[in-house]
């Protein structure tokens, strides 16, 4: 499918960033993709979700639109904490590109794998693709792609993330071998579908992404990712989330 900006890929990648307390993370991230794009020959933007973060990420990202030009680096704050998927959706007020990528700030996911999730959806004309930290290859297989991994985690927390992705797979079988990743690339009004039948807040707000994405018969395709833990500021993780992250398998079973 052909795209409408002036470009040889002729697509526009918007990027929505949702930081807290990000200020050290969001210079380089930022750079990070603009080579990417640039590199690629993309046309994109990035839209930073900040909520009201006490560290000065707002005026840090103020700077990097000045430096990229405000077209490239969009602030879009909100007025304190309200959650990840709702920061998804108040991103994509303001996205001017047909496909949208969300992923974290803080060095979680490297963009040098966007090009490979473009590639993916171009291949197979798929609606989502999908990183993943538990498959060797591709899905659909392409060949440079290479086995996906966590890096910085002990041994405790890697068994958590695996035994909470087994459990999700088995309960709900969404077809996907990461259903708690964050990196991902849709297409624009794939994504806004979406998001107006997803009912979850927080970190469970993920993994009903994709339980609704099968339902609603939407192709998605996997690419391995490695993820390296944060480098800079503190896990947003805590046990709060672990236990609605169970509760959101219950009742994505019961009602999707």
């Amino acid at each position: 499918m052909q795209g409408y900006f002036n470009t040889p890929d002729t697509h526009k990648y918007s990027v929505i960033l949702p930081t807290y307390n990000e200020r050290k993370n969001l210079p380089v991230i930022v750079w990070l993709l603009a080579k990417t794009f640039t590199e690629n020959q993309l046309s994109w933007e990035i839209i930073v979700v900040d909520d009201n973060s006490p560290d000065g990420t707002q005026e840090i990202a103020k700077q990097l639109a000045n430096v990229y030009g405000e077209d490239k680096v969009v602030l879009k704050p909100r007025a304190g904490k309200l959650g990840l998927g709702t920061a998804y959706i108040h991103g994509l007020n303001f996205v001017t590109g047909d496909f949208v990528i969300i992923m974290d700030a803080d060095f979680s996911h490297h963009p040098k794998f966007i090009p490979q999730f473009i590639r993916l959806q171009k291949a197979h004309n798929l609606d989502i693709v999908t990183g993943t930290r538990y498959r060797s290859t591709s899905k659909p297989y392409t060949p440079d792609a290479k086995p996906g991994g966590v890096h910085g985690w002990d041994f405790k927390r890697k068994l958590v993330s695996r035994g909470a992705n087994f459990l999700a797979d088995t309960i709900l079988n969404p077809g996907v071998s990461d259903l708690t990743g964050s990196f991902r690339l849709y297409r624009l009004p794939v994504l806004r579908h979406i998001i107006t039948v997803t009912v979850s807040k927080g970190y469970v707000f993920q993994m009903e992404m994709m339980v609704r994405a099968r339902a609603l018969g939407y192709t998605v395709g996997e690419v391995p990712i490695t993820f390296v833990d944060r480098i800079f500021g503190d896990s947003k993780l805590g046990a709060n989330e672990i236990v609605s992250y169970a509760k959101g398998i219950w009742v994505l079973f019961t009602t999707v």
